[in-house]
């Protein structure tokens, strides 16, 4: 794959829960929330990954990402996994919820008959 190896494993993490949103999750019908939830702790990670990187900690197998940096070089691939794996994540628990109540509903209606 090389190059695009990290960007393709993010898009298949995106088709893999997009089915979750189509569900019923309602993750992406609310971007603010979503945000909320998403975005503070990218930065954390985000300040992290750039502090290892600027102390010689850890970098990033060229031959596995485009080479693109954000600032700090913190590499485009990484920026974007602390996006896109938190928000595979909250899909998968929204519909975890979603199916959890659909359930107990249903088991009280069958315990009632």
């Amino acid at each position: 794959m090389g190059k695009a190896e990290y960007l393709v494993v993010l898009a298949a993490c995106v088709l893999v829960t997009l089915p979750l949103e189509l569900a019923g999750a309602r993750v992406y019908r609310q971007p603010r929330r979503l945000a909320r939830a998403v975005l503070p702790v990218a930065l954390v990670f985000l300040v992290w990954d750039a502090l290892a990187i600027a102390g010689g900690v850890w970098d990033y197998a060229p031959e596995h990402v485009t080479g693109l940096r954000a600032p700090f070089a913190v590499p485009l691939e990484e920026v974007l996994f602390f996006v896109v794996i938190p928000i595979c994540g909250v899909l998968t628990y929204e519909i975890v919820q979603l199916t959890l109540a659909v359930l107990r509903r249903f088991g009280r209606q069958g315990a009632r008959r």
